[in-house]
């Protein structure tokens, strides 16, 4: 199961602040804190765990580059960082990229139940999840990632996502009623043999 804590912005603004003054330990602390989450986020696309860690390193290589030159990061540099990570990903695969099976299974944890019967129950609604949210076109799966998987707020989604709040809280909103009519489909599929 993949668990992000992110830190506060104020902390956040802090080492910000301290990395463009040129702080070898706020960058070391930006990595540490960063690179799960930054890393996670672009496994959910590549299926490759090698590749998906040198995207995610190539994220904080562009940090270090522009926190030299004029490109720094301002503010929000979760947002700015998944952003880049964004991008790469695009570079590498395209816009469309879907999220891969696998990185819906390690999204979604598997229960801790031992009991045959309730295992059974959880992971059938697991797998059904699985499936709807791999039938989600992959702007769709990136806000709910974004919002849910990531907890970011909606403007730093939009920054990500290059879109405005009013257009992220109307993809979330496609998105959920989409995820609820195919998980309703699969549920009468199942009930109806």
């Amino acid at each position: 199961m993949i668990i992000i804590v992110l830190p506060d912005i104020p902390a956040e603004d802090r080492l910000l602040a301290q990395a463009r003054k040129g702080s070898q330990d706020a960058m070391m602390e930006i990595y540490e804190n960063y690179f799960p989450p930054i890393y996670n986020f672009i496994r959910l696309r590549v299926n490759d765990p090698a590749q998906a860690e040198d995207i995610a390193s190539d994220v904080f290589v562009k940090l270090v580059s522009a926190l030299r030159g004029r490109n720094a990061p301002q503010h929000s540099l979760r947002g700015w960082l998944f952003r880049v990570a964004r991008n790469e990903i695009h570079d590498h695969y395209g816009k469309d990229k879907q999220v891969t099976v696998e990185a819906l299974e390690e999204w979604i944890p598997a229960s801790g139940d031992d009991e045959p019967e309730v295992q059974f129950i959880r992971n059938m609604n697991m797998e059904r999840a699985r499936r709807a949210l791999g039938m989600l076109a992959p702007d769709q799966q990136e806000v709910l990632i974004l919002r849910f998987g990531q907890s970011l707020n909606l403007q730093e989604t939009a920054d990500i996502m290059g879109r405005n709040i009013n257009a992220i809280k109307a993809l979330q909103f496609r998105a959920v009623n989409t995820l609820r009519q195919i998980l309703g489909e699969v549920r009468a599929e199942t009930q109806h043999g």
